[in-house]
């Protein structure tokens, strides 16, 4: 069907990439764990929509811009990093705030803001738009004839999939910190852990290279 083969094999290999940790993953456990399912999921909303974003990029050639193109690749990457960089700031200072003497407790952050934070975090990576012009194409005849069409379906499978590992990591995070009843000093410690994470992340993806 429009040129698509092996598709257990696509199925298998995307699911596996998908549990992989990285940025998305962090984001998630970091929302449920300190806010609760709703927060995970509006997270996991937000990474499965910015997963989208290089689906079409890359069935509309955009991607193989960010291949070719030295100057393009550099100025989403930048962009990217330093998104990663001040969340990461942005997690540390609002947790350095908390702790102060008699300081009220930080608001916290809205669904519709997470959801953001979970599309752009995905979106503005562009080693995410790369793969997607790497893997996918593997399981796409030479001769199909329609190409674009079936790197669309195999994106949607391939976040389909995401977004059930994403939804399982999302609950199974939110019901684990519920039964271990994790207060305001280890929440702390938790956010700080993860916005230099976030931090070292932004770092790494700012000095790779393509």
């Amino acid at each position: 069907m429009l040129g698509i083969h092996d598709l257990w094999l696509f199925v298998v290999s995307g699911l596996l990439l998908n549990i992989a940790p990285g940025p998305d993953s962090l984001l998630i456990v970091t929302r449920s764990a300190t806010q609760g399912w709703r927060a995970g999921l509006a997270a996991t909303w937000g990474i499965g929509t910015g997963v989208f974003v290089h689906v079409f990029a890359a069935a509309l050639g955009l991607s193989a811009l960010l291949a070719t193109s030295a100057a393009a690749f550099t100025v989403v990457k930048g962009v990217g990093a330093a998104y990663l960089v001040w969340m990461g700031v942005s997690m540390l200072r609002a947790r350095a705030a908390s702790a102060a003497p008699d300081a009220p407790p930080p608001r916290p952050a809205s669904l519709r803001e997470i959801y953001l934070q979970g599309f752009l975090t995905n979106a503005l990576n562009p080693k995410v738009a790369l793969f997607f012009l790497a893997f996918v194409p593997q399981f796409i005849a030479p001769d199909a004839p329609h190409k674009p069409l079936a790197f669309i379906v195999l994106g949607a499978i391939f976040d389909f999939n995401g977004m059930l590992w994403c939804h399982a990591l999302a609950l199974s995070t939110a019901f684990a910190s519920r039964r271990l009843s994790v207060g305001a000093p280890l929440g702390r410690w938790l956010n700080r852990t993860m916005g230099a994470l976030f931090v070292a992340l932004g770092v790494k993806l700012a000095l790779s290279a393509r």
